[in-house]
C-alpha cells in the first residue's frame, strides 16, 4: 500500500518527513527497481574508475615519447589526483545543495569530454591540465554516487547491496588494466583515452531513469516532490514484486537541528567530529598504500626487473584482479562481520603482507607479484568497505559533504602515496618502499580498531540523526 501526502496541504517539517521517508524505505523489498538504479549508477562509477587508472598504463609510453624525467613523471601521475581531491570537496557541497543525481550526471559528461581532450595532447602541459579537470569529475562522482545508493537502500543487508554496487569501481579499475595492457602496446595510449570517452552518453540515461533521493528532497524542504518521488518508487516496487507493500513501521522521533549546525561546521563538532577524523585517517591510509603500490608497479617491473612493457602491464593486471576478489569477499561478508571489524582486519592483514614482502621477497618479480597481489586482496576489501561505511555515519543534510571529506582524504593519499614511493624508490630501496607502506597500513588498522563506530544493522536515521 502506498502512503500519500498528508491531507489539506499540511506537511511535517523536514526532519519529521525525512524520518517518515526512511521508515517507508525500510519496508521496500530489494527488487528489480533497486537493481536497475544500481546498474545505471554503477555504470557511471565503473567508467570513472576505468578513467582513473589509465594514466598508470599510459605512463611508460608517455615517458618515452615526451622524454620525461622522474619529477615530470610523478607530476603527470599525480595531477589527476589533485583534481580528484578538489572535486571531492566541491561535489559534496554541491550535492547537498543541488541534488545527488544532477552532480553524478555532470561528472560523467565532464570526464568523457576530458578523455577526448587527452587524445589531442602533444606535450605534458595540456595533458596535465586535462587530467586535472578530469580529476574534478572523477573525484566528485564517486562519493556522491555512494551517498545516493546508501540513501535508497534499507537497513537489512544494506552492506551486501551497497558493496555489490561498489564492486563496479574495482571492476572498472580491473577492466581498465585489462584493456590497457592489450591496447597500449598494440595501438598506443591515445586510442585508450578515445575509447574511454564513449560512456559520456550515460549522463542522458541518468537524468531520464534515476529519481532524485527522496531523503535529500525532504531535507531540502521540497516536501511535495519528496512525497511524489517516494510514492513513484513505491509504485515501481509494487509493480516489480507483484504484491502490495506492508505498512511502514512507526518513524523514529525527529531530531531538530540547532540553528547554525550544518555544513562543515557540523562535521567538526559534537558526535560527528570524531567520525570525520576517523574516516579521514582510514581513507588516507588505505589509498596511500593502495596507490603507492599500483601506480608504480608497471614502472618497477620494467626498471628493476627488466620486464617488457606487455609483461609489466600483465603482472600489474594480476594484482588488480586479486583486489577485485577481495572486494567480492568483503561484499558477501560485511553485514555479518561488521564494518569496523572488516576494515581493522583487512588493513592489518595488508600490513603483514607488505612487511613480509619488504623483508624477504623484494628481490624477484614473482615475489613482488605474489605479495602485492595478496596485499591488494585486503587493501581493496578495506577501501571498498569505506564507501559503505562513510555515508552511514552522517545525516542526510551533510551526508554528501561528509562522504566528500572522506573522498578528499582518499585523494590526498592517492597523491602522496605515489610521491613517497617515488622518492624512496629513487634511491633504489625497494624493500624500504614496502616496509613504509606496511607501517601506514598498520596505522589505519589501529585507528579503526580503537576509534571506529559500528553501524551494521542500524537505520541511517538512527546512526546519524
Amino acid at each position: 500500500m502506498t502512503i500519500d501526502a498528508p491531507s489539506a496541504g499540511r506537511h511535517p517539517d523536514a526532519a519529521a518527513l525525512a524520518a517518515a521517508i526512511g521508515a517507508r524505505f525500510e519496508r521496500l523489498p530489494l527488487c528489480r527497481w533497486h537493481v536497475t538504479v544500481r546498474l545505471v549508477i554503477g555504470a557511471v562509477t565503473f567508467f570513472e574508475a576505468f578513467d582513473q587508472l589509465l594514466i598508470a598504463y599510459a605512463l611508460p609510453q608517455l615517458r618515452a615519447e615526451w622524454q620525461l624525467g622522474t619529477g615530470q613523471t610523478t607530476a603527470l601521475m599525480t595531477v589527476g589526483s589533485v583534481g580528484m581531491l578538489a572535486g571531492a570537496l566541491l561535489s559534496g557541497r554541491l550535492a547537498d545543495r543541488l541534488g545527488r543525481v544532477k552532480v553524478i550526471a555532470a561528472c560523467i559528461a565532464l570526464s568523457s569530454l576530458c578523455n577526448l581532450a587527452l587524445t589531442l595532447c602533444t606535450s605534458p602541459a595540456p595533458f596535465m591540465a586535462a587530467r586535472f579537470v578530469q580529476g574534478l569529475a572523477i573525484g566528485g562522482e564517486v562519493p556522491v554516487a555512494a551517498t545516493f545508493i546508501a540513501e535508497i537502500t534499507r537497513t537489512h543487508q544494506r552492506g551486501r547491496f551497497v558493496l555489490l554496487y561498489e564492486l563496479v569501481f574495482p571492476a572498472g579499475l580491473t577492466a581498465g588494466a585489462l584493456l590497457a595492457s592489450w591496447l597500449v602496446p598494440l595501438l598506443g595510449w591515445r586510442w585508450m583515452f578515445a575509447l574511454a570517452a564513449v560512456p559520456g552518453a550515460l549522463c542522458l540515461l541518468i537524468t531520464r531513469c534515476v529519481p532524485e533521493s527522496p531523503r535529500w528532497l525532504a531535507d531540502r524542504g521540497r516536501h511535495e516532490q519528496a512525497l511524489e518521488t517516494m510514492a513513484a518508487i513505491e509504485r515501481k516496487v509494487e509493480k516489480a514484486t507483484g504484491a502490495p507493500l506492508p505498512e511502514p513501521a512507526p518513524a523514529a522521533p525527529a531530531t531538530r537541528v540547532p540553528e547554525g549546525r550544518s555544513g562543515l561546521r557540523e562535521l567538526l563538532r559534537g558526535r560527528y567530529r570524531r567520525r570525520t577524523l576517523v574516516v579521514g585517517v582510514l581513507w588516507f591510509t588505505g589509498y596511500f598504500v593502495n596507490y603507492g603500490i599500483t601506480s608504480w608497479l608497471p614502472t618497477i617491473y620494467g626498471t628493476r626487473f627488466g620486464l617488457s612493457l606487455s609483461e609489466a602491464l600483465g603482472y600489474s593486471t594480476v594484482t588488480s584482479c586479486a583486489g577485485l576478489v577481495g572486494c567480492l569477499l568483503v561484499a558477501l561478508t560485511v553485514d555479518r562481520a561488521g564494518r569496523r571489524r572488516t576494515v581493522t582486519r583487512c588493513l592489518g592483514a595488508a600490513a603483514v603482507a607488505l612487511l613480509l614482502l619488504g623483508v624477504f621477497s623484494g628481490g624477484s618479480a614473482m615475489g613482488v607479484l605474489v605479495w602485492t597481489s595478496l596485499a591488494s586482496v585486503f587493501l581493496f576489501g578495506s577501501n571498498i568497505c569505506l564507501y559503505l561505511y562513510t555515508p552511514e555515519l552522517f545525516p542526510t543534510r551533510i551526508r554528501a559533504l561528509g562522504s566528500s571529506i572522506g573522498g578528499a582524504m582518499n585523494r590526498l593519499g592517492v597523491i602522496l602515496g605515489p610521491i613517497v614511493v617515488g622518492a624512496v624508490y629513487a634511491d633504489g630501496a625497494l624493500g624500504t618502499v614496502f616496509v613504509t607502506l606496511a607501517v601506514v597500513a598498520l596505522i589505519g588498522s589501529l585507528t579503526a580498531g580503537a576509534a571506529a563506530e559500528e553501524t551494521s544493522g542500524r537505520q541511517l536515521e538512527d546512526v546519524a540523526p
